[in-house]
């Protein structure tokens, strides 16, 4: 049940520009989500005027309803939180990516009908890492568990040469994190939660953890800093990226892993490559900013 992602210029002759063009982010709750200001962003700079996308409250209940009442002039959808893994048995295909993590956040409807899934989270990580001057790493430090720590391990698979510390509440989160190191070829240490500060140390940190939980670190930040990845995007920074920051290390946000993936979804609905990144980074600042007011 696997594909190499295509995009609708690989899938259909049809001039994008020329018809009208849905695409949407569901999840719930998403009335947070700053895909809607990405998205839209990269279609203003694209000159894709046709194309519109929307924010839809879908839990799993609803999503294969969602699904069946889509017509012809949808293009594709961005799932968060709690659909990766619920959606996956409604689609025709998944990606090698999206299967190595049980995780789809992107799918793609082609021109005969057929629901393709993907997970941009993954290479969206590498990419926001590549951005910053992170390529290979000697070690690195996870801290949570979840669907964000294993796509984070997916990254890693890419980027660490060697051990990958994981930071977990409980001895079920260890099991999980140590079965997909198995599963992604990463050696996982786990550790407890209570021992979290010396996961500062590594080279490269990735925070996968809600807003808060890690604030108790910020006094363990070390004098010299490596790499710190913390996925949240609002508030930003975060106390842990502050006190990162103010002590000279490197920090890549939630923001710019945000942005990044939809830069892939955005080339996988439209066909059109490359995607506007600065433009929908922009677009994604500037919606923070609004917040804030």
């Amino acid at each position: 049940m696997t594909h190499q992602v295509q995009t609708r210029s690989q899938t259909s002759g049809v001039r994008e520009g020329a018809r009208t063009r849905r695409a949407a982010v569901l999840g719930s709750p998403i009335a947070h989500s700053l895909s809607p200001a990405l998205h839209r962003a990269a279609y203003a700079e694209l000159g894709l005027e046709s194309w519109t996308y929307d924010s839809f409250d879908v839990d799993e209940s609803r999503i294969a309803g969602f699904l069946a009442d889509l017509d012809a002039d949808w293009a594709g959808l961005s799932l968060t939180m709690p659909l990766k893994r619920a959606v996956i048995p409604l689609l025709d295909e998944i990606s090698e990516t999206a299967a190595s993590v049980e995780s789809v956040n992107t799918v793609v409807f082609t021109e005969d009908g057929r629901r393709l899934g993907d997970n941009t989270d993954i290479p969206g990580m590498i990419a926001a890492l590549r951005e910053r001057g992170v390529r290979r790493v000697e070690s690195a430090a996870v801290l949570g568990a979840g669907a964000t720590a294993s796509s984070a391990l997916a990254a890693l698979a890419r980027v660490c040469k060697g051990e990958v510390a994981a930071y977990v509440r409980s001895a079920v989160r260890a099991r999980e994190m140590s079965g997909w190191g198995e599963r992604l070829g990463v050696p996982v240490r786990t550790a407890d939660w209570a021992d979290a500060a010396e996961a500062l140390r590594a080279p490269l940190v990735i925070a996968t953890t809600p807003a808060g939980a890690a604030d108790a670190l910020v006094s363990a930040v070390p004098d010299r800093p490596g790499t710190l990845f913390d996925v949240l995007y609002d508030p930003w920074p975060t106390p842990l990226a502050a006190a990162w920051q103010a002590r000279g290390g490197a920090v890549v946000g939630g923001l710019d892993l945000l942005v990044h993936q939809a830069v892939l979804q955005v080339e996988q609905m439209t066909g059109r490559s490359p995607a506007p990144l600065a433009a929908m980074r922009e677009a994604g600042e500037a919606a923070l900013r609004a917040r804030e007011s």
